[in-house]
């Protein structure tokens, strides 16, 4: 009998802490263009465990689907970050942030200001 309830036991806390093989998440990513889109998925897509990256240029939601028994977000927060883009509540080093492309550099105003204007708009 005590064999049995431990058995049980066992079968429902393993039950009760199972991780999540599809778990889905948002934030936000700083970024200004499709080479930031291009950057920011693939650090998500090279870090183990996530299967889905999406990230949108225009409202800087980046959507994730991963695997809570191979990676957590703290982890994909790391890639981003070591990739040169910001997070709604952390920045990356200066370091990091120096290595993206001339046209990436979304910290920069008049970046921002080019990026949004209509293509061929020089004015």
């Amino acid at each position: 009998m005590r064999q049995i309830l431990t058995f049980i036991l066992l079968v429902i806390g393993t039950t009760m802490f199972a991780q999540n093989k599809n778990a889905k998440t948002t934030m936000e990513v700083d970024g200004v263009c499709g080479m930031c889109k291009a950057r920011i998925e693939k650090a998500c897509l090279n870090t183990k465990g996530v299967k889905y990256a999406q990230w949108q240029i225009d409202t800087h939601e980046l959507q994730l689907i991963f695997d809570e028994r191979k990676t957590d977000t703290t982890t994909i927060k790391k890639s981003i970050l070591a990739a040169g883009h910001d997070l709604k509540y952390d920045k990356a080093t200066d370091a990091a942030y120096a290595k993206v492309h001339a046209c990436c550099k979304y910290r920069d105003e008049d970046v921002i200001d080019e990026h949004g204007k209509p293509e061929g708009d020089k004015s």
